[in-house]
């Protein structure tokens, strides 16, 4: 079988993969390709890190000509080649970077995820490492003498000042010692991919925590009892649900009967399903939390944007941009909230305009609500960074966040459809199950923040009709984070009446 860069690392993560991409491809759910997206962005900015390049036009219905390319390329001594492609024994490879240097080459691997300069090697993911060590395998047996191979990352450090600066944007990472050492293991590797992938019937290596963010996760996973142990939650390691599932403890009931430590809040998780025990409340300590609260009370929520390259002056790669807050107003426990609400325009720097407009709905010295507030704090600091004039009252607000995701995240208050988990996602319809006001699934367009991120990202691209009604949605959806923290204190405060 045909085998490229990107089959050999899946291969190299499950080799099944490859077998279910040519037999039951039907069985693949639908991935975010927003990964794809800013790789395929950050690959386009890279090829200009050494200065002019030559770039190999991909085909992929003519690899071969993709090859003969690269081949008068390298004949003409041409410095730089981008989508350099080579083949050997049935195995291809297109490169990010080929570099020539004295009399040899550098062969760089572009990521689009985040180093820092001098990031040290047992910190880059080992799928990394699979691909760029199966990359100076075919290009090495090419016949192309080989004597570096790098990592090429985003700079986590980098703060964007007027142009992209390319070699502050990018960080290089030495990684040709671990390629070399991984060379004896290459041609078996391979070897074990194809006999897998070509096999008659459906290969069956054992599942685990790896299996997590497979696209065939839900057909592997099908005979898997309901409640099984890598359904438990609160932080619960992968390795410790492996260990368990190894030994024969599969269900709750066999994970609660075997000797698998459990801490309190995931034997809490797991009694509650084997059991059928009622609701976990713990009144004294909702009621401690709930005196800590004061009115009026702003529940605070925001959305934001994570540009993979800083699109403005003053952002560094990958950082949280707040461009939109929607704000639940009480007077008092349980009364009718006001509501107010900002979405900032699109195509712009948003921090400015979403800080002022906070600075005017938020007075200074209020109690301030917000679920799993770590996010909204970091951000309020943020904004106080950039923006001196208003540092006093953002950080006031700051100073005055309390968190709403504390009793769950605490184990105050537990039920079994919260199912280890503590998002308000959870939380809501385990709280609030069966108001339609409350149903995200009912909202148009934007039903999570993953989805009001990418709509926002490239909102200006779309035609004034489209943007008009992006727009509406992302309105809806903020609203309804915070309306239901709302719901979801109401029900704290009748849990302790």
């Amino acid at each position: 079988m045909y085998l490229s860069k990107s089959k050999y690392c899946a291969g190299q993560q499950c080799p099944k993969i490859l077998w279910m991409d040519q037999n039951m491809p039907e069985q693949k759910t639908e991935q975010d390709d927003s990964r794809m997206k800013a790789g395929l962005m950050v690959g386009d900015l890279a090829m200009g890190y050494f200065g002019a390049f030559t770039e190999v036009p991909f085909d992929h219905e003519d690899m071969g000509g993709m090859i003969d390319e690269t081949k008068r390329l390298l004949e003409a001594g041409t410095a730089v080649i981008t989508e350099a492609s080579f083949s050997y024994d049935g195995n291809f490879c297109s490169v990010d970077i080929l570099r020539k240097t004295a009399g040899d080459y550098e062969i760089v691997e572009v990521k689009s995820s985040s180093g820092e300069d001098g990031d040290e090697s047992d910190k880059i993911k080992q799928e990394y490492f699979d691909d760029i060590a199966y990359q100076y395998y075919v290009v090495s047996h090419s016949g192309l003498n080989i004597s570096k191979i790098s990592l090429m990352q985003l700079n986590r450090e980098y703060i964007r000042h007027g142009v992209l600066d390319l070699q502050k944007l990018f960080v290089l990472t030495d990684c040709t010692e671990i390629v070399l050492n991984m060379q004896k293991d290459i041609p078996e590797n391979i070897a074990n991919i194809k006999a897998v992938a070509t096999q008659k019937g459906e290969p069956a290596p054992p599942i685990g925590s790896r299996c997590k963010g497979c696209a065939y996760k839900g057909w592997c996973f099908r005979d898997l009892p309901k409640n099984n142990v890598f359904d438990i939650g609160w932080g619960m390691r992968g390795s410790k649900k492996d260990e368990a599932y190894n030994s024969g403890y599969v269900s709750f009931e066999g994970v609660l009967n075997s000797s698998a430590k459990l801490s309190e809040h995931q034997l809490l998780q797991v009694k509650t399903v084997v059991n059928n025990l009622p609701p976990h409340i713990e009144p004294y300590s909702i009621h401690q939390f709930l005196n800590g609260l004061s009115y009026p009370l702003y529940h605070l929520d925001f959305e934001t944007i994570q540009p993979t390259v800083p699109p403005w002056n003053g952002i560094k790669p990958y950082q949280q941009i707040p461009f939109q807050y929607s704000l639940h107003i009480q007077g008092k426990p349980c009364a009718e909230p006001v509501h107010r609400e900002f979405l900032a325009k699109e195509g712009e720097d948003p921090r400015r305009a979403v800080a002022e407009r906070l600075c005017a709905d938020i007075p200074k010295n209020v109690c301030v609500l917000a679920f799993n507030a770590g996010f909204e704090k970091g951000r309020l600091k943020e904004l106080a960074g950039a923006f001196p004039d208003l540092s006093a009252h953002l950080l006031n607000i700051r100073d005055n966040v309390k968190d709403l995701a504390d009793p769950f995240s605490k184990g105050y208050y537990y039920c079994r459809e919260m199912g280890g988990s503590y998002s308000i996602k959870v939380v809501l319809p385990a709280l609030c199950g069966g108001d339609p006001e409350l149903d995200y699934h009912a909202l148009d367009l934007i039903h999570n923040g993953s989805e009001a991120m990418n709509a926002f990202l490239d909102l200006h691209k779309r035609p004034p009709e489209e943007i008009a009604k992006v727009r509406a949605a992302l309105l809806a959806y903020c609203r309804l984070d915070t309306l239901a923290m709302v719901k979801v204190l109401e029900k704290l405060y009748e849990a302790v009446k």
